[in-house]
């Protein structure tokens, strides 16, 4: 089942927009966003971010930007709030997560504590 979830995770146009020509890159329409939360990293936790075309039993599904969002339930409660953003400067570009649990993040922004 997909939930609206517009106020567990949000995508800005721009992630979504990114997101699409990723999918369309992969050539596969079933392709899922899929954010994840595991222990490590310089903060104690670390995001994941991945495409993926199947869920599993304990996934929550949400559509934002027409694109499908996956989490499994065990990193939901760390994620709930989160905003995924693509952002493209002078250094590069990548996906930042904007996420109102976290307490600190690490200076490259890929983990975080709560």
């Amino acid at each position: 089942m997909v939930d609206s979830g517009l106020a567990d995770i949000a995508l800005t146009e721009s992630a979504a927009e990114r997101i699409r020509i990723l999918i369309e890159g992969e050539g596969n329409p079933a392709l899922k966003l899929r954010l994840s939360v595991q222990g490590g990293g310089c903060s104690g936790f670390s995001y994941g971010i991945t495409l993926d075309a199947e869920t599993q039993q304990g996934d929550s599904v949400f559509e934002n930007h027409g694109i499908q969002i996956v989490i499994d339930d065990a990193s939901l409660d760390l994620l709930r709030g989160t905003e995924v953003d693509f952002v493209e400067d002078l250094s590069g570009s990548s996906f930042v997560l904007r996420n109102p649990n976290a307490s600190s993040t690490c200076g490259c922004g890929n983990s975080f504590s709560v």
